[in-house]
């Protein structure tokens, strides 16, 4: 009797040591607020970090909306529960899981309600498509009547493994559908016979084809092939202002012999988006309004490291092995770069005076603002109508896990990144926003 209370014991113990882990990867639980302001040490900007301890934060991709529908939650990734996605509530600080039983690649958030799309892998290799009721979720949350995630998720269908090609995946404008990439194996169906494959291209042995794009009706999950190109196939994203437009890249880890490309949903209108020469470094593409996108020319390399040894890279200078062939010095034009996608003229807005140049880019759907980030993960701000550039904010660490990718707000006040500013690994980011301030 003695022996089996003291089992009895030990399992009670065990099992009350497991209810925080097994509490948290429940859909709905709740963190405490970590939000916290300080002045940014060089410009004084307000910056304000909405996590403030080192758990592996991470904020959604540029191409993607950050900001939930009501512009009051933004979404990101956090090892405070492995796998899973989290929501901070901007005013509130507090912090409430969306997901359960993980998501896979691109969280994407919709414009029109309070609602999150992502890809799921399932134990056979499938991928399935699900959302999540972001409204109920939070209510249920806030008053402790949380439910089985079956209560605020929605299947919408099933990708199979034989054509997907991971959980790369972007929303329509319509919100009747997502655009996902296809593998190899399901591209080459659909290419004509008669168009030349692209093999890999760079250091990085990545860009070889074939790639391509498939849609899924939300509403039936009926799958169909979007368009099929000879090379691979990166950053699928939408303009969340045009239905059926789509924007895509040639994704080799770096530059590209033709970077950037738009299609139309039925697979008509497929172009390069901006020409671009051997000498341009184009990269990070990100559809910034109705009718433009940002991306960043390069600036990066020396003009004579053609003559040079092959350079060693690094986190603080990467992109420099000669293999990727006479580009992203500034011999040529380089800087933030907006594209119009109908009347394709391109004007650059700023660049750097030296150093890499600016790297990750977006700017304000008003068409006022452009911001951007270089290899120092300094920040800088650029008013469109009157071409002046400002330092923004600095000191967030060349030791960072990520860059701080800047994103803005639908309302073009203020902007989401990363940082590792706070942290002692100084590896750990955190979420911060920083307003546009009201003097400039």
């Amino acid at each position: 009797m003695k022996n089996y209370q003291i089992l009895n014991s030990i399992t009670f113990l065990l099992i009350l040591l497991l209810i925080p882990e097994m509490a948290s990867a429940q859909i709905g639980t709740r963190f405490p607020s970590e939000k916290k302001t300080i002045k940014d040490p060089e410009t004084g900007v307000d910056l304000i970090f909405l996590t403030s301890t080192p758990a592996g934060d991470s904020k959604i991709y540029p191409t993607h909306p950050q900001w939930t529908a009501d512009g009051n939650w933004l979404v990101f990734r956090s090892n405070r529960v492995k796998g899973e996605a989290l929501a901070v509530n901007e005013n509130s600080g507090e912090i409430v899981q969306v997901t359960e039983g993980g998501y896979d690649g691109m969280l994407t958030l919709s414009h029109k309600e309070m609602r999150l799309f992502y890809m799921r892998k399932l134990e056979v290799g499938d991928m399935e498509v699900v959302s999540v009721d972001l409204g109920k979720l939070f209510a249920d949350s806030e008053s402790k009547k949380l439910k089985k995630k079956s209560t605020y998720e929605t299947i919408h269908g099933r990708v199979p493994k034989s054509m997907g090609n991971g959980g790369d995946m972007a929303l329509d404008a319509d919100e009747k559908s997502v655009y996902f990439k296809i593998n190899k194996e399901e591209a080459s169906k659909h290419i004509d016979k008669s168009v030349a494959i692209e093999p890999s291209f760079g250091p990085r042995n990545m860009g070889a084809g074939p790639g391509g794009i498939a849609s899924m009706d939300l509403k039936s999950g009926k799958i169909s092939q979007v368009v099929a190109v000879p090379f691979q196939v990166g950053h699928v994203q939408t303009n969340p202002w045009v239905a059926g437009e789509i924007v895509f890249c040639w994704e080799t880890g770096g530059k590209s012999p033709q970077r950037t490309w738009t299609v139309m949903r039925d697979g008509s209108g497929l172009r390069p988006l901006y020409s671009e020469s051997e000498y341009e470094w184009v990269t990070h593409e990100a559809v910034i309004s109705k009718d433009e996108v940002a991306m960043a020319i390069m600036g990066h390399r020396d003009i004579e490291f053609e003559t040079k040894e092959e350079k060693e890279t690094s986190a603080a200078n990467p992109g420099q092995e000669a293999s990727w062939g006479p580009s992203g010095t500034r011999e040529k034009p380089t800087g933030l770069a907006i594209v119009n996608l109908r009347t394709r003229e391109m004007r650059i807005e700023g660049q750097t005076p030296s150093g890499s140049g600016l790297w990750h880019v977006h700017g304000s759907p008003d068409g006022k603002w452009a911001v951007g980030d270089d290899f120092s993960r300094t920040l800088y701000l650029i008013n469109r109508q009157t071409k002046e550039m400002k330092i923004l904010s600095t000191g967030h660490k060349t030791t960072a896990a990520d860059h701080p990718h800047p994103t803005f707000n639908p309302q073009g006040t203020k902007i989401q990144i990363q940082s590792a500013m706070l942290s002692e690994d100084n590896r750990s980011m955190n979420i911060c926003i920083i307003p546009v301030p009201d003097n400039w």
